[in-house]
């Protein structure tokens, strides 16, 4: 397994329908995550970190992307890579989400796509594919059961280094 893990940072967190504010992205508290997140990014920079997992999903993990692709803007060293679970994700997703979707795929220094098509457990095994490379998870979640309290779990078990941005 290729690993550039010292200088690696992947994402978990909620999809809109976990967070508060749900697709309302002009609510303050969105915002306000937001810029937290640029700055925990420029920081993350400032501390060495170049590299940049995206597992693609809907909420979280498009704020993640995008605030990447700034940073990259400010520091063309900076790169991303989209990890996608299946071919299609976002076959479902509304059409603005879709079109954010792809947008932000195109932005991304390399996609890899795990799977043809949507197998029980593509999740997972993607959030771990990220975890693996990575040596620090940021995550933003406010605790509850999912994807992201496994993914917290599966990278505290390989001893990776935490940063919880708490969803309020």
């Amino acid at each position: 397994m290729e690993t550039i893990e010292n200088t690696a940072v992947c994402f978990s967190g909620h999809r809109p329908e976990k967070l508060p504010w749900g697709q309302d992205e002009s609510d303050p508290r969105c915002l306000a995550l937001k810029n937290t997140l640029s700055d925990v990014l420029a920081a993350l920079y400032d501390s060495g970190y170049r590299h940049f997992f995206c597992g693609m999903a809907a909420g979280a993990d498009l704020y993640a992307g995008e605030a990447v692709v700034a940073l990259r803007d400010e520091h063309p060293d900076v790169t991303l890579t989209a990890v996608i679970p299946f071919q299609g994700q976002d076959r479902r997703f509304p059409r603005p989400l879709k079109e954010r979707y792809v947008r932000l795929a195109e932005e991304c220094d390399e996609r890899i796509v795990l799977h043809g098509e949507y197998t029980p457990g593509c999740m997972m095994e993607r959030n771990r594919y990220m975890v693996d490379r990575s040596s620090l998870l940021v995550t933003i979640y406010d605790g509850r059961p999912g994807g992201t309290r496994n993914t917290r779990r599966y990278a505290a078990d390989r001893g990776r280094t935490i940063l919880e941005l708490p969803v309020s």
